[in-house]
Parts: C-alpha cells; sequence; structure tokens
C-alpha cells in the first residue's frame, strides 16, 4: 500500500466540517446528508428574501499532459441550493422562484469557454403539496444552452416537499431530491458526491 494513503481507525478523528445548527428539525437533518458536499449557510438573504437554507457545490474538471501543471481543458460545474420552509406553494411562487434563477445567472455567472454548468436548484418544504403543483414540478424542465453550448449551459431545477406527508416532487434535473426524502434510505451505489459529479458532467 502506498505511503501516501493514511487509514483512520478511530471515526472520531474524521473531521467533518462546519455546518450551522437549524431549528427547523427536517432542514437541520437534510443539512447533514449533504453538508459532505455543499458548503452551507443558514438564513441566506437573496434579492427581497431570506432563504432557510442555501448551499453551493463547487467541481473543477481538468485534463493533464504528463504532470498536472501542464493542464488544459479546464471546466468549472456549480449548483446553487435553496431552501425554504413556507405555509403554502402556488404554482405562480414556483414560477417566481425560476425567474430568481434566471436573474441569479445573469449576476453571478459569466460564461466562458471555461464554464461547464451552473445550476440553480430551488427547494420548497410545505404541510401538504397540491395537484397542480404535483404536475407543474414534475413535467418541470428548464434548460439552456450558452453559445450554442460553446459555453456550457445553466438550468433550474424545483424540488417541493411535504415531510409530514412523506412526499416530494422534483424536477428532471434536481439531483438533490433524494436527500430530501428522509423516510427513505439514500443508496450508497446511487449517490453521494461521485454521483453528483458524474451527473454535473453529463454532455
Amino acid at each position: 500500500m502506498s505511503g501516501d494513503v493514511e487509514a483512520v481507525d478511530d471515526v472520531d478523528e474524521v473531521e467533518y466540517p462546519e455546518v450551522p445548527d437549524w431549528d427547523d428539525e427536517y432542514v437541520d437533518r437534510v443539512s447533514d446528508r449533504i453538508m459532505f458536499n455543499y458548503d452551507l449557510e443558514q438564513d441566506h438573504p437573496v434579492a427581497d428574501r431570506t432563504f432557510t437554507l442555501y448551499g453551493r457545490m463547487t467541481i473543477e474538471s481538468a485534463k493533464e499532459f504528463f504532470h498536472p501543471a501542464l493542464s488544459y481543458g479546464q471546466h468549472g460545474s456549480e449548483e446553487h441550493l435553496f431552501v425554504e420552509r413556507t405555509d403554502d406553494v402556488t404554482v405562480a411562487d414556483l414560477e417566481r422562484l425560476v425567474e430568481l434563477g434566471h436573474d441569479l445567472f445573469e449576476q453571478w455567472v459569466t460564461p466562458d469557454e471555461e464554464h461547464f454548468s451552473t445550476d440553480f436548484t430551488f427547494a420548497v418544504v410545505v404541510p401538504e403539496i397540491s395537484e397542480a403543483v404535483q404536475e407543474f414540478v414534475a413535467g418541470f424542465e428548464d434548460r439552456n444552452l450558452l453559445k450554442y453550448g460553446y459555453y456550457g449551459h445553466y438550468e433550474v431545477n424545483l424540488l417541493v416537499v411535504s415531510p409530514a406527508e412523506e412526499e416530494l416532487v422534483a424536477s428532471s434535473g434536481a439531483d438533490v431530491a433524494d436527500a430530501f426524502a428522509l423516510w427513505d434510505r439514500i443508496e450508497r451505489e446511487k449517490t453521494g458526491l461521485l454521483g453528483l459529479i458524474a451527473r454535473r458532467f453529463q454532455v
């Protein structure tokens, strides 16, 4: 075995990222599931609203020519995750979140040859999910090529969850959805950082 790899015999020696504590038990448990993939913030202000949880995942990819210093083909991929809890959500509310995602792309992202993808995922926690919201989210897709794909793409995703009813609906690009279904066990072989990375770099 190479000397560059150190085995950890005691679980107490594992360094965990610093994660805020949420008074909202459900959101706090979700944060435990995603804390190794996302940098997390609490009560994050964006535009005229404050999100209970904000997470940012950044992935950088590059090809190497014999040595890391001789790298080329750099690509960057990011996901911005926004979580809020509300007493009710309508299709109009979700449409406003989609508009916010497009606005944030214009404000936060400068597309170029090294930009591969940027995702804005909005998750709303509610007591119950209406049939109209179910249908809207399940059929929602908003993927936008930049300069015919030469500058990558960006995507807006939606997720609505009712912990009390153990119901969740997510658009097809919301890869983080499994982390919100606390009533289901996450299967290691189908999720996790490597799985998220693989899906982020799918064409």
